[in-house]
């Protein structure tokens, strides 16, 4: 993959994401940035030449579109030259579908992938969908792109892309809350915040371990820290009830979706 040369247009936290991936990984590929106004990460990263940033424009192997999707529009002329007979566009933008793509862009090599922000650290899942009438290579370049940042998965329907950005997409956001709010419930109960804090963070990159290492089934896990009558029960009693943890994300990740849905309107 070290020969390959990458295009990436906005780094923005999604984009910087999947950059810092590619950086980590054990073959770097060529990697272009182009973005009017970019970080100072970037600058950095731009005068360390690890990538090149605003270079001219020249046909690419692959082209990563992680623009806002409101901007779409406005940049796609713009990528015309990056994108020759054999190059491969990857979106990651949300609620822009495949056939807007084709109809901007003017090829039909074309995935739609939705990674989230832990492939910053090679910890990440990505979920790819790609056209009916697509190349197999095409999806076989996408996957070993976006590798370096952790699982891949896919591709899936194109039906299945507002779910998953509700719950993959959108999701760490989720546990960065739970994290907040863990550590707020601390200090309300008479702890200092630097303690609170400390306490939230590592019980959840725990249990996350425990999860991932032990790869049982997180209800079970669950039920095997609940004891009868004990302290964990008269929590989670709080937590399952009708408004609880489970009707809240569900009602978040439907919310999540239908605005992913509504992107796709121009809404």
């Amino acid at each position: 993959m070290a020969s390959r040369q990458i295009a990436i247009f906005g780094a923005g936290r999604m984009g910087s994401a999947l950059i810092d991936g590619w950086l980590r990984g054990r073959s770097r590929p060529q990697i272009c940035v182009i973005d009017p106004q970019p970080s100072d990460l970037i600058k950095a990263q731009a005068d360390e030449d690890a990538l090149a940033l605003n270079p001219a424009p020249r046909p690419a192997d692959v082209v990563v579109v992680a623009v806002k999707p409101q901007i779409f529009e406005t940049v796609a002329t713009e990528m015309a030259d990056w994108i020759g007979p054999e190059t491969l566009v990857v979106s990651i933008m949300a609620g822009i579908r495949i056939k807007m793509l084709r109809e901007l862009l003017g090829t039909d090599h074309i995935v739609r992938a939705m990674p989230n922000t832990p492939g910053a650290i090679g910890w990440g899942v990505s979920v790819i969908c790609a056209p009916d009438t697509g190349r197999k290579k095409d999806v076989t370049k996408a996957k070993r792109l976006l590798k370096p940042l952790g699982h891949v998965e896919g591709p899936v329907p194109e039906t299945q892309m507002s779910a998953v950005t509700g719950v993959s997409g959108s999701g760490p956001a989720y546990l960065f809350l739970l994290v907040e709010a863990l550590a707020g419930a601390a200090e309300a109960e008479g702890l200092s915040p630097k303690f609170s804090a400390m306490l939230a963070r590592e019980t959840i990159i725990g249990a996350a371990q425990l999860l991932y290492e032990t790869g049982e089934d997180p209800g079970r896990l669950r039920k095997n820290v609940t004891s009868k009558g004990g302290t964990t029960e008269a929590a989670l009693d709080i937590l399952l009830r009708g408004d609880g943890m489970p009707s809240l994300l569900r009602e978040a990740v439907r919310a999540a979706a239908s605005r992913e849905r509504a992107l796709s309107s121009g809404k």
